[in-house]
């Protein structure tokens, strides 16, 4: 983009350069996207905890002078945040003020008779304080019934008076959620315009703008979460864009990942920050996803692993899955997130024998960063999965690994010799055991999103991505026979790329709880097109013409008499085709999917919701150089694996000298900037047109 087409005017959305920037706890990774050319430039930084936009902005920086380019020639900055996340998990969010109706006072203290911890959970759990305290919540002389009509009108010098005490308390911001008010909002945005004429510069928010559906608990508590982190996220988004502004130009739009996966503006992300709480782990699954339509799969399981953690997700037929609630902690909302599951097993996962049991475990505990594994030489003495890789010969220690870190395998062997001694056998078979267990753990986060969602991972591939996952991902598919088992390019920055390559989306919905029977479709196509409209119109204020939107229908539904319901996913043409009997013969296949049954019963619809995406960015790929089978010029060196109960001979590769076409035969490791793959013994790795490592077994015929 020349100077002369950036300016003054608003850059139109998908021109320019794209900038990814996801913040992780260790680490900021950038990914630079030249959507004309395909070019593009990664870069880590170290993250500023403190203040992540500080390691945000030295991204951008050096990003800018490795790629030879202007900052100005940036036209979007797409941002995966934990900005909310850690404010939940850290308990520093704003001190929140409720009000609720009259008679509801103990709403969030009541909640739902839910105790985590199996039979006898409900003597060890410390239930946590709500986020809006008792002594901080007044009641509203109002009421409404189902719906929507006044039974009381709102006593408006009594909320006035309760309100001026309230806010002079020291609250720094304020809910509204009032009963049936996702009926009718008459009363919350009186008392919400009363609160900003008192006190304008504590933030309100309103359960019927945050959250219009039914189940009162719920939609406080979303809200609730919503106040609570609304003036950090806000502080920081705000703080961001105006320095984003200040080095690249006022036409630079900055776009917040929300964790369903889709993007946000930087202003609704402020208006709604409840949509945040799982960005993170979100831009990890739409760089998954992204990458596997280039290299056209459209079946995924998707395998970040980390030092402390692995996040799983399921995508299918080219759609990651979602749930309406998004949990972080002892925080539960009703909020719209991709499925990601996560399991306590990490490079950094201590191996230990309990005297009890004398049975090998792995995990949950972790090294962390400090000390760390043994082998990384800075302190650390227990047994990790690292140091197990590290004895094995999966992580090199005698090759450079993309960076300055010396790697001993003398210590790690010394660590992993514990638990060789109190098993009585080899250090390398003490090795292999911590690794098939950890392997086992993650193998269960897998089931989570498939088995137990009713999917065979053996109509999947896996993808392994994280600094961890492609050591890892060749074994889990060989469990889960989840082929091809794929290794992105830049895997460590995967999370970076799912950010730059994602499209705007937002949503609006409403309940509607009514027999099937008693509607018709053209009743529900009138209202679901009354709520394209409205989730329509934040789309195209950010520059997206109607004609570039997608749009696609959500159906919450239920069979009558249930207080469960599921949500049926239909596009706009499917449901002008196929009308309610289409969605009530999903809603059946769904249900038996789940649970393996589908009742003779009446249909009954609970809500509706329509979500608007920006048009899928279409970029041009690099063209790489196309290269027959021989991967030798690709060869670093000699080395040995232990795999299977042996000593293997295998060589080591650098994955920037492969080109697509390239076999690798197994067994085999492969090193790069960002993390380290490994193929084992009888399976060989394919380069494919986007650079991907398809790892097939050798006897495959795709293999062949």
């Amino acid at each position: 983009m020349t100077d002369n087409e950036a300016a003054p005017m608003k850059r139109r959305a998908g021109t320019g350069w794209r900038l990814g920037v996801d913040v992780g706890g260790t680490f900021t990774d950038l990914l630079l996207l030249d959507r004309a050319s395909g070019r593009t430039h990664t870069a880590k930084v170290p993250s500023t905890p403190k203040d992540s936009s500080v390691g945000v902005l030295n991204g951008i920086e050096k990003i800018c002078r490795t790629a030879g380019i202007d900052p100005h020639d940036i036209a979007e900055v797409m941002h995966g945040t934990t900005v909310a996340t850690n404010t939940v998990l850290t308990l520093s969010g704003a001190l929140v003020g409720l009000v609720t109706t009259k008679g509801y006072r103990d709403t969030l203290q009541i909640a739902r008779s839910y105790v985590p911890g199996g039979l006898g959970g409900w003597v060890i759990w410390n239930k946590t304080a709500p986020l809006a305290p008792l002594e901080y919540t007044i009641e509203a002389d109002e009421r409404l019934d189902a719906e929507g009509n006044v039974l009381v009108e709102l006593d408006e010098a009594a909320i006035r008076r309760d309100l001026e005490t309230l806010l002079s308390s020291g609250i720094e911001a304020l809910t509204v959620a009032l009963f049936n008010a996702y009926v009718n909002d008459v009363h919350e945005r009186r008392i919400a315009e009363i609160a900003r004429e008192i006190a304008p510069n504590i933030p309100v928010s309103t359960s019927a703008a945050v959250m219009p559906e039914m189940y009162e608990y719920e939609r406080t508590e979303t809200t609730v979460v919503n106040s609570y982190v609304k003036p950090v996220v806000s502080t920081y988004v705000s703080n961001l864009e105006g320095e984003l502004k200040s080095r690249m130009g006022e036409n630079v739009n900055l776009r917040i990942l929300r964790s369903d996966g889709g993007l946000s503006s930087a202003q609704a992300a402020m208006d709604a920050p409840v949509n945040l709480l799982m960005s993170g782990p979100a831009g990890g699954v739409s760089g998954a996803l992204w990458i596997a339509k280039q290299a056209k799969i459209e079946n995924l399981l998707t395998f970040d692993m980390g030092g402390t953690s692995t996040d799983v997700a399921l995508i299918q037929n080219s759609v990651a899955r979602t749930r309406r609630e998004t949990r972080v902690g002892d925080v539960t909302v009703r909020a719209p997130s991709i499925d990601v599951r996560t399991v306590g097993a990490g490079g950094g996962s201590i191996a230990y024998i309990p005297e009890l049991t004398k049975a090998l475990r792995v995990g949950p505990q972790s090294a962390g960063a400090m000390p760390g594994p043994a082998a990384y030489q800075k302190g650390g003495t227990e047994p990790t999965v690292t140091d197990a890789n590290v004895v094995l010969g999966y992580l090199p220690s005698d090759a450079k690994l993309g960076g300055d870190m010396a790697i001993s395998r003398d210590m790690a062997a010394e660590a992993v010799g514990k638990v060789a001694d109190a098993l009585s056998i080899s250090v390398e078979d003490a090795a292999e055991g911590i690794i098939r267990i950890v392997n086992e753990n993650m193998v269960g986060a897998l089931r989570l999103v498939s088995v137990e969602q009713g999917y065979d991972p053996r109509d999947f591939a896996l993808i392994g991505f994280g600094g961890a996952g492609p050591l890892h991902v060749n074994a889990l598919a060989r469990i889960t026979q989840s082929w091809p088992a794929v290794v992105p390019p830049g895997p460590g920055v995967l999370c970076a790329y799912g950010d730059a390559t994602t499209r705007l989306r937002n949503e609006a919905s409403q309940t509607f709880v009514t027999l099937v029977r008693e509607t018709s479709d053209e009743e529900i196509k009138a209202r679901l097109a009354d709520l394209e409209t409205a989730a329509a119109e934040e789309i195209t204020a950010e520059g997206v013409g109607p004609d570039e939107q997608a749009v696609t229908y959500q159906v919450d539904i239920r069979y009558k008499g249930q207080g469960m319901k599921l949500t049926v996913n239909v596009d706009k043409a499917e449901f002008e085709s196929e009308g309610l009997a289409g969605i009530t013969r999903r809603f059946d296949a769904e249900h038996e999917q789940l649970f393996t049954f589908a009742l003779d019963a009446e249909h009954e619809l609970v809500g509706l919701r329509a979500v608007v995406q920006g048009a899928e960015m279409s970029f041009v790929n690099a063209e790489g150089e196309t290269a027959g089978e021989d991967a030798s010029s690709a060869k670093v060196q000699p080395t040995r694996l232990y795999a299977d109960g042996a000593w293997q001979e295998g060589f080591i590769y650098d994955r920037g000298k492969l080109k697509p076409g390239n076999k690798v035969p197994g067994p085999a490791i492969v090193t790069e900037m960002d993390s380290t793959s490994v193929i084992l013994p009888g399976h060989v790795g394919i380069v494919d047109a986007v650079g991907n490592i398809l790892i097939w077994p050798a006897d495959h015929q795709n293999a062949r």
